[in-house]
């Protein structure tokens, strides 16, 4: 019995000890409001751009209302948010190089009091833009482009660019240089070379469908293109990239989803980026997907000043896993002209990783990871967990920072004695 009381002493001294290791983060938690807790504000802003745009709750509900309402102009901007003349001329001339322009949903997310506002950040054009350094197309995907519309970095998958539209344009946008001034579905004939090209190469097993945005097709288009990419035998695996659950909730209506559902294994990859972004709207879309079988995948891109905290990035890996979206990676944002001010060392990507591995559970850990430039793929950039190696055994440093002996030597036996 003392021994028994001795362990149970142990084991509440070593409970206080991990109380203390997540005191910082409860205490920082409230300080990272969701989507959910900030419904107020939501929707304060919401009856706001609702008045302005004159639509009902029934055109706010339709994600077609949404497209056509998107706002791209500034002075309607300036209506919604507190914008000054000054501000409101710099966007003016930001949008005649880059195209902008904000679902009224997701400027409903926006709240007008914080200056540093990450939705705001995400959405709303800036200063910056227009000083940074940058290469229009720093993934080098013109080079990567066998047949139309296709990317190809890798032996056994693709990406198929299905349209430039996109229901908010991002400022962060890896593919700005591809948005134009007219929204453009990918002309059938592309689409048909695409699949062609899928159909000829039978070492193809995953496609990924993106743009733009993939579900900002028809429902119509879409299920062609997965009945097609399904009639090919060696296609295992098919993808949807879209940001529509975070900038567009309204789109995952219940047709997309059924649709989906008769095409698996059809998995959704999509880029929540703070958990401000977690909405009810958000998570009602999240769960639609889910429910019709389809597994939801995060890619958060690091962003400074939104997401370049652990605290925040652990918050929104904890939500996500609420409304059964996986984390899946965290991208060191590229370095693509006009958006190189969203850029962290990437020593800052490193800091995130070393505070959830052992803080969190494996489920709320994606993996980091660098594109590595000219289109040579994607690159995980791990913390080093193993400080040497010895003959037989390895020194390890856990994530505590305690740094132990792990032995690492293998039995001996021979054949005959297996069986």
């Amino acid at each position: 019995m003392a021994e028994i009381n001795e362990n149970r002493k142990k084991a509440l001294d070593r409970s206080e000890v991990l109380k203390e290791r997540i005191e910082k983060y409860l205490q920082n938690r409230s300080r990272i409001p969701t989507g959910r807790e900030k419904s107020q504000v939501i929707k304060k802003q919401k009856e706001k751009i609702r008045d302005i745009l004159g639509g009902s709750e029934k055109d706010w509900n339709n994600w077609e209302w949404q497209m056509q309402n998107r706002i791209s102009d500034a002075n309607t901007l300036a209506r919604v948010l507190k914008i000054d003349d000054k501000a409101q001329e710099k966007i003016k001339e930001i949008g005649k190089k880059y195209r902008w322009s904000i679902s009224p949903y997701y400027l409903s997310l926006i709240d007008p009091s914080e200056q540093w506002d990450p939705i705001k950040l995400q959405s709303v054009p800036s200063a910056m833009e227009l000083l940074g350094e940058g290469t229009p197309d720093p993934m080098g995907e013109e080079f990567t482009s066998p047949a139309s519309s296709i990317t190809r970095r890798y032996p056994d998958r693709l990406i198929i660019k299905v349209t430039n539209q996109c229901g908010m344009y991002c400022r962060h946008c890896q593919r700005r240089r591809g948005i134009g001034e007219v929204d453009k579905p990918t002309p059938v004939e592309e689409l048909e070379e695409a699949i062609k090209y899928v159909r000829d190469n039978p070492e193809i097993r995953d496609v990924l469908l993106t743009g733009g945005d993939a579900f900002l097709l028809s429902n119509e288009r879409i299920e062609w293109i997965l009945k097609e990419l399904r009639s090919i035998d060696h296609v295992e695996v098919i993808r949807l990239g879209s940001r529509t659950l975070v900038t567009l909730p309204q789109r995952i209506d219940d047709e997309l989803a059924e649709i989906l559902s008769r095409y698996h294994p059809v998995f959704v990859n999509t880029q929540f980026n703070h958990p401000q972004e977690i909405t009810e709207e958000a998570a009602e879309a999240c769960n639609k997907l889910a429910n019709a079988g389809v597994p939801l995948g995060n890619q958060m891109v690091l962003l400074r000043r939104i997401n370049d905290k652990p605290d925040v990035v652990k918050r929104l890996n904890h939500e996500l896993l609420k409304v059964r979206v996986s984390p899946y990676y965290i991208f060191h944002a590229k370095g693509v002209e006009g958006t190189t001010h969203f850029r962290t060392r990437v020593e800052k990507g490193m800091e995130i990783m070393e505070n959830l591995r052992g803080f969190t559970s494996g489920l709320a850990i994606p993996t980091f990871i660098i594109n590595a430039p000219h289109g040579y793929g994607k690159t995980p950039v791990l913390p080093e967990y193993v400080v040497s190696w010895g003959g037989d055994h390895i020194l390890l440093r856990t994530w505590e920072g305690r740094v132990m002996e792990y032995p690492n030597v293998l039995d001996e036996w021979s054949d005959e004695e297996v069986f």
